[in-house]
């Protein structure tokens, strides 16, 4: 779905993130799969990523990630008026993770709702926001993003366990009517390709076509790539054409952390340095809905991005869906 430059009165004020202690390293993969370190690499550019404790849910990630935000931007929280949660591992069927977190911090003011994009979710939320601020209807709302992965990877399986980890990230967005972010918006999805990538719950088929998986991920890794490298470079089009910018103003380009591949085809195809590629997925692996956050966290801690810097997000995943964002950060 292609969308003019939106009527923008919201801006990002704050970010925060939360990744596991316990890392799950290639090598203790090794002892797992039939796998190595090398071949993972070579495939994914991961080495390692974070894993939840037995007794650790989304929700704790959330609650961490969104202290963190408050701990190093002294902002207060009592205000928020909704909090969107973007994630497909929610410890429950509901409550929502965001009714967890908005009861944690004592957001009394605030709705609560979670939303199930995959990981295209966060893009999707932070959209959510932007509109729902600037049509006036909201003034300050809590994005986050956060998936517990581990919880629903079937370490068995070579081909998806070796990608997986556990995180959360966090964004404020405000109501700023003199310096609004957000330049563009683009989102779509592709439902027919949903049995490429999916988690049985409830039902046991899709389209009339029985499912495997017993509550785990299962996914056709290469139909993903394909749909990622095809997709994801022409929504970038319409980002910079509803923007008006070329891709010379973008300063940081910010994707789904899938897997290092799809982040190279992606910038290949688009004529996009891939210098310009902020990733978390090294030492954290695929976090789905928060791996942008994460991703965008790492480059504001390490002085990479700053004040000013036009960023275009872009998510993409089950669904299969997708989202991508220009903002302007700070």
């Amino acid at each position: 779905m292609s969308l003019n430059a939106p009527v923008s009165r919201a801006r990002i004020t704050a970010i925060g993130s939360y990744v596991p202690d316990k890392v799950l390293s290639n090598a203790d993969l090794e002892r797992l799969v039939d796998t190595n370190d090398e071949w993972i690499v070579q495939r994914t550019g991961i080495q390692e990523r974070r894993i939840a404790a037995d007794d650790e849910f989304t929700s704790h990630l959330a609650i961490r990630a969104v202290a963190d935000l408050a701990d190093r931007y002294h902002v207060r929280l009592d205000d928020v008026d909704l909090v969107l949660v973007a994630t497909h591992t929610p410890d429950l069927p509901f409550p929502s993770v965001a009714c967890l977190l908005q009861a944690h911090f004592s957001m009394n003011a605030a709705g609560a709702l979670d939303v199930n994009a995959t990981c295209a979710g966060f893009t999707y939320a932070l959209h959510l926001a932007n509109g729902l601020i600037s049509a006036g209807i909201h003034r300050k709302i809590l994005v986050v993003g956060a998936d517990a992965m581990s919880k629903i990877t079937d370490y068995s399986d070579r081909s998806t366990c070796i990608l997986f980890g556990d995180g959360a990230g966090a964004l404020l967005v405000e109501r700023d009517d003199e310096h609004p972010a957000f330049l563009a918006a683009h989102i779509g999805a592709d439902g027919s390709g949903g049995k490429h990538v999916y988690r049985t719950g409830i039902a046991s088929t899709l389209n009339g076509q029985p499912l495997e998986g017993s509550g785990k991920v299962v996914q056709n890794g290469r139909e993903v790539y394909k749909f990622a490298v095809t997709t994801v470079p022409k929504g970038m089009e319409q980002l910079l054409a509803a923007s008006g910018l070329t891709l010379a103003d973008i300063d940081w380009f910010v994707p789904h952390s899938a897997n290092l591949r799809i982040i190279d085809s992606i910038c290949e195809k688009s004529g996009l340095s891939f210098e310009k590629a902020l990733y978390s997925l090294v030492y954290y692996g695929n976090t789905s809905a928060a791996s942008i956050p994460l991703a965008l966290d790492l480059g504001v801690r390490e002085g990479r991005v700053q004040p000013g810097d036009t960023l275009m997000l872009y998510g993409f995943g089950g669904g299969l869906a997708h989202a991508g964002l220009i903002v302007k950060w700070g």
